[in-house]
């Protein structure tokens, strides 16, 4: 009766080799190909080192003054804006300017590849059906996978470093911004889309000109999503060489300094709230200018 109990496996000599074969063949392939990766990120990287110094390198002043104005622009509420200002200042006086900015630029980074990313996705899937099944599962498995897992190969691909960190920070906060494009797209009320349809627009016009305009709320709102999970990531994706607030979070972890990740940690809330009042704010907005929404 044993074979009620114990479940039926494969041999250990079988589960072996498998393991050997997969790792295997992976360390050949980044063997083989692991210069010509590099060398194709290479740009991303160049353009990764131009945000964080273009960030890290501006005179303190001008940081809080832009983000004071697009608070301002993006909510019509000084509240939004002393609350951002405020925010931005009581991280500079606690002597985490620099790992801020660096953070931020991070951020700032993967949420605009993101967005480039993630909108063309979303609307191929509210047009197409077959392919939106198939992303769905894709997009499930980033989601529902742990991050320590895909950093795994990213780490053997590119090694430790600025490049695999955003990479990681990407595929995690990818997901959002593409799910909520397509529901927004396709909540579009049908027939808003027979007027279209009815006045001779073609395909383009239609999206640019009708779907695109009214699913704008639910596309912010992916956005703001989108920074939320980007922001999720700088501790972990700090784990493969990313700087920043989480490496100084990991380094309080591990050396044990409870004030060090307390002030680190609400560093990085700090910059989550002020990217998210201003994201939701903005939304908002949109929803009143164009008195429609979604969901």
């Amino acid at each position: 009766m044993n074979w009620l109990l114990n479940f039926p496996q494969l041999s250990d000599e079988s589960l072996l080799a498998i393991k050997r074969y997969v790792d295997g063949s992976f360390r050949a392939f980044t063997r083989t190909y692991g210069d010509g990766i590099e060398a194709f990120f290479g740009p991303l990287d160049r353009t990764l080192i131009f945000f964080e110094r273009l960030i890290t390198g501006t005179p303190w002043p001008i940081i809080v003054l832009v983000i004071g104005a697009v608070a301002w622009f993006a909510a019509r509420s000084w509240a939004v804006v002393a609350a951002a200002v405020g925010t931005l200042l009581a991280i500079g006086l606690f002597g985490l300017w620099g790992d801020a900015m660096k953070t931020i630029s991070l951020v700032f980074a993967a949420t605009i590849f993101s967005i480039a990313i993630g909108i063309p996705i979303g609307v191929l899937m509210s047009r197409f059906r077959r392919l939106g099944a198939i992303v769905q599962t894709v997009l499930d498995v980033m989601q529902t996978m742990p991050p320590f897992v895909y950093l795994i190969p990213v780490v053997m691909l590119l090694g430790i470093g600025r490049v695999p960190g955003f990479i990681a920070v990407v595929i995690y906060a990818l997901p959002p911004i593409i799910r909520l494009t397509d529901l927004g797209i396709r909540l579009v009320d049908s027939e808003v889309i027979e007027a279209a349809d009815a006045y001779g627009c073609s395909r383009w016009q239609k999206l640019s000109k009708v779907q695109m305009p009214l699913a704008l709320p639910t596309i912010m709102a992916g956005i703001n999503q989108t920074i939320m999970m980007a922001l999720a990531m700088v501790v972990i994706a700090s784990m493969i060489g990313v700087q920043g607030l989480g490496l100084s979070v990991l380094q309080a972890i591990a050396n044990q300094y409870f004030t060090l990740g307390v002030f680190n940690g609400f560093a990085i809330v700090g910059i989550a709230i002020i990217f998210d009042r201003i994201s939701q704010a903005y939304g908002r907005r949109l929803q009143r200018h164009r008195g429609a929404t979604h969901g």
